[in-house]
C-alpha cells in the first residue's frame, strides 16, 4: 500500500516539484549557497555527493517510504533546496515532514513557511494524516526553533537514535494533529502574508514629493 504521489505542489512564494535528475545542478549550486554540508548537526549532500542523494530518495520514493522534492523560489525560479515526505505509513496514514535543507540566501525569505503550508495542506486535506510528524537533530537549534513556529509541539527526544559522524544523535520529535490544523494553517498564512507585504514595500518606489 503507497499513498499517491502529490505531483507538483505550488504556493505564493514557492513551488515543490517531484524530485529529478535534471535537477541535480540546481541543488549543487543550492547547497553552494552556504555551504551547508559543512554544517555537522545537519546531512546536506555535497556537490560531488549530489548525485547520489538524489538516486537514494528516489529509491526510498520507489520503495513508498518517501516522496521526494525540489523547491523552487516563484520569484525568481532559482531551486533553492530539498524536501520529502518520509517515513510514510500510508496504513494510519501518517507522515514526517523531512530531510529538508534551504540555500542560505532563501532563509527567511517565506518560503519555508510556504512550502511547509502546501505540504500540511496535502497531508492533511487530501490524504486525511490525523498527525503529521517532525524531526531534527537536538543540537539544531534552528531548526528546532523553526519547528516551533510552524506550531508543532514537541513530543519527547529519542536519545542515542541514530549514528551520525563522530557522535549518536538525539532527535527531538514534534508534531501537529488533525484538531490542531486549523490553527496552525492560519498562523502560517498569516506569516505568507508578512513576508509578501515585506517584498511589496521594498520592490514600491517611493512616490516623489
Amino acid at each position: 500500500m503507497a499513498l499517491p504521489l502529490p505531483g507538483t505542489l505550488t504556493g505564493r512564494l514557492v513551488t515543490l516539484e517531484p524530485l529529478s535528475h535534471a535537477h541535480h545542478d540546481g541543488l549543487v549550486d543550492a547547497a553552494r549557497d552556504g555551504e551547508l554540508w559543512n554544517l555537522w548537526y545537519t546531512a546536506v549532500p555535497t556537490p560531488d555527493g549530489m548525485g547520489a542523494e538524489i538516486d537514494r530518495r528516489l529509491s526510498l520514493q520507489d520503495s513508498g517510504s518517501m516522496i521526494p522534492f525540489t523547491s523552487r523560489r516563484n520569484d525568481t525560479g532559482a531551486i533553492i533546496g530539498m524536501t520529502t515526505f518520509m517515513n510514510i505509513d500510508a496504513g494510519v496514514p501518517r507522515v514526517e515532514i523531512g530531510s529538508t535543507w534551504n540555500a542560505v540566501s532563501a532563509q527567511g525569505s517565506g518560503t519555508n513557511p510556504d512550502a511547509k503550508l502546501l505540504m500540511l495542506e496535502h497531508a492533511f486535506d487530501t490524504w486525511g494524516c490525523p498527525a503529521v510528524e517532525f524531526r531534527t537533530d537536538f543540537h539544531n537549534v534552528q531548526s528546532r526553533a523553526a519547528i516551533e513556529r510552524l506550531g508543532a509541539r514537541q513530543d519527547g527526544v529519542l536519545r542515542a537514535h541514530l549514528r551520525m559522524p563522530g557522535y549518536l544523535r538525539d532527535t527531538v520529535v514534534f508534531s501537529i494533529t488533525a484538531p490542531e490544523w486549523a490553527g496552525v494553517r492560519v498562523g502560517l498564512e498569516r506569516r505568507i502574508e508578512r513576508h509578501i507585504g515585506r517584498r511589496l514595500a521594498q520592490s514600491t518606489p517611493e512616490t516623489a514629493e
